[in-house]
């Protein structure tokens, strides 16, 4: 069986990949920092629940003592949780990068030694375009006209954890992922965006790598992003 964690997955991407997994027969947790949402989205598509709140580290570990209790090992941990924040001070850049940054070393950390018992572990990050340098330097790429700095930068973060827990841990395939624009909360004040299932098909697909797959790259769904 296989063993799944998706973190901020009682709505958009999160939900939608916990419901796809689910189909394909992995037993997912869905993490959530409302409990009761998070229980009402498990039963909706026959998942399980966990309280868990990536900004606080007392959440993080007994989340994953729980899932340790239960399941003894872990194969799959999504990176899900982000917020996008407007804006730019002191309390703003904190509460962005204690999110979207600092919230997968919390998870990462109490994850690895569940992870490390598992045959064939993956761990997708939901990073973004928007941190990469190349994106944002190349004229031709939506990604040069956006200005918000402090989403930008705790992705670009997020990435870079990505590659450098790769490095550490040669066991476990690690991807930071741009899923594609989606119509999600985060993004109800811009137009567009597909559903979120179209994205968490991509994320899916990295979520259930064969071992010996690449480690530690960016990509989206056509393929590896430069940096």
């Amino acid at each position: 069986m296989t063993i799944t964690l998706i973190t901020g997955a009682n709505k958009g991407i999160g939900f939608a990949t916990a419901e796809h997994l689910t189909s394909l027969g992995h037993t997912v947790y869905i993490g959530a920092r409302d409990a009761e949402r998070g229980r009402e989205a498990a039963a909706s598509i026959g998942a399980r629940s966990v309280h868990l709140d990536v900004t606080d580290d007392r959440s993080v570990a007994a989340a994953l003592a729980e899932i340790d209790a239960s399941e003894g090992h872990l194969d799959v941990v999504v990176n899900n949780a982000g917020i996008q924040e407007i804006g730019m001070d002191g309390p703003t850049a904190l509460r962005a990068f204690d999110t979207n940054a600092v919230g997968i070393v919390r998870v990462m950390e109490a994850a690895l030694p569940l992870l490390r018992k598992a045959a064939n572990p993956n761990v997708v990050t939901i990073s973004s375009s928007a941190g990469s340098f190349w994106a944002v330097t190349n004229p031709d790429r939506v990604e040069s006209q956006l200005t918000n700095a402090l989403y930008a930068a705790s992705k670009a973060a997020a990435t870079m954890l990505t590659l450098q827990y790769a490095k550490a841990n040669p066991d476990i395939i690690f991807t930071a992922l741009e899923p594609g624009y989606t119509d999600t909360d985060m993004t109800a004040a811009f137009e567009g965006g597909r559903s979120p299932r179209d994205s968490a098909l991509v994320v899916a697909r990295f979520a259930t790598l064969d071992p010996g797959a690449p480690s530690g790259t960016f990509q989206d769904e056509d393929g590896r992003l430069p940096w």
